[in-house]
């Protein structure tokens, strides 16, 4: 399912209120229970638009706003915590992960796919992909 995916790479977020969910279409008055369904049971924004946007609350702490559509179109936004580590570690771990993303880009693996191959090798999980990749330069 592909809308599963979509959670598990949310999956580092969390929910920023707890009393944000249930959450309620205002249109259709369709209702999300849980981040969880918010997130499987809603669609990506049209036209390759990014669900996420960076933001802060008033006191500067870091949020990300994410927008998906309901069933029945209407957009929805709700806030997580920022997951993203802003130590130097987390910066160098960025730029080596947005190399590898590029370098597999570059060998006409889809952006989705390619970070897909990337986690599971982060989370400790076999990619035949990057093996296939990795014995090829050798």
């Amino acid at each position: 399912m592909k809308n599963e995916n979509y959670y598990n790479y949310f999956k580092g977020l969390t929910a920023l209120v707890e009393t944000s969910f249930p959450r309620k279409c205002s249109c259709c008055g369709k209702v999300y229970p849980t981040a969880k369904q918010f997130l499987t049971e809603t669609h990506q924004m049209p036209n390759g638009r990014s669900s996420l946007k960076s933001a802060q609350k008033e006191d500067g702490t870091p949020i990300v706003e994410v927008f998906r559509n309901c069933v029945c179109g209407s957009t929805l936004m709700d806030e997580f915590n920022c997951r993203r580590d802003e130590s130097s570690q987390g910066m160098k771990r960025r730029a080596q992960f947005d190399e590898l993303l590029t370098q597999l880009q570059n060998e006409n693996i889809p952006v989705d796919k390619a970070h897909e191959e990337i986690l599971k090798v982060f989370y400790g999980k076999h990619s035949e992909i990057l093996d296939f990749f990795l014995k090829k330069e050798n």
